[in-house]
C-alpha cells in the first residue's frame, strides 16, 4: 500500500500512509494527543501511559498486522491510526484519533481505507471489542459497515460484521 491522499467534508485534506514496522514513536505520538477518555476508551480502562512493550507491540507490523497512521495536510504530527489484526479470514480492528481532531471524519475516512485493504487481502469478517459507553465508536463503525452485530462481553461490546 502506498501513501494515500483523503478529501475531508471540512477542513484540510488526510494523508494516510502504512505505519512502518517497529515505528513506535508515531504510535507514541498518536498516543500523546489522547486525553485522559480517548484513552480510556480506547484501551477499555485508565491507560497513562504506554510500557515499552506496550509500543513495541502496538508497532508491530507483519503478515497478519496492518497498521494505517494519518496526517493533517500542512501537521507534521500524526493524528489517528487504525489497526487490523488478522486471524484467518477474520480481523480485529481499532482506531485512535488525536482529541483536538475528532468529529471532522478523520476516524471515519481512516477507518473505511483500512477496510478497502482488509477487503483487498481477503478479509471476509471484522470484529472490534468497544468500551460499552464509547458511543462515537459504535457510531463510527455503523457508518463504515454493514449490519453490524453487537453483543456485550462483560463491561464492553463485542462488535462483529461482515465485510461485503
Amino acid at each position: 500500500m502506498q501513501t494515500r491522499y483523503l478529501t475531508l467534508g471540512r477542513g484540510p485534506g488526510l494523508i494516510v500512509r502504512p505505519l512502518r514496522h517497529g515505528d513506535a514513536e508515531t504510535v507514541a505520538a498518536v498516543f500523546e494527543r489522547l486525553g485522559e477518555s480517548s484513552r480510556r476508551n480506547r484501551f477499555n480502562g485508565p491507560k497513562p501511559r504506554l510500557s515499552t512493550a506496550e509500543l513495541e507491540h502496538l508497532a508491530a507490523v507483519d503478515a497478519t498486522r496492518h497498521v494505517l497512521v494519518a496526517y493533517l495536510e500542512g501537521d507534521e504530527r500524526p493524528v489517528a491510526i487504525a489497526r487490523l489484526v488478522r486471524d484467518g479470514s477474520s480481523a480485529e480492528i481499532a482506531f485512535e484519533v488525536a482529541d483536538e481532531h475528532q468529529r471532522l471524519g478523520i476516524g471515519s475516512a481512516l477507518t473505511a481505507e483500512l477496510l478497502a485493504d482488509a477487503r483487498a487481502a481477503g478479509i471476509t469478517e471484522v470484529t472490534a471489542l468497544v468500551a460499552s459507553d464509547n458511543a462515537a465508536a459504535v457510531s463510527l463503525l455503523r457508518r463504515v459497515l454493514d449490519r453490524l452485530e453487537v453483543r456485550f462481553e462483560g463491561p464492553e461490546l463485542a462488535i462483529r460484521a461482515a465485510l461485503a
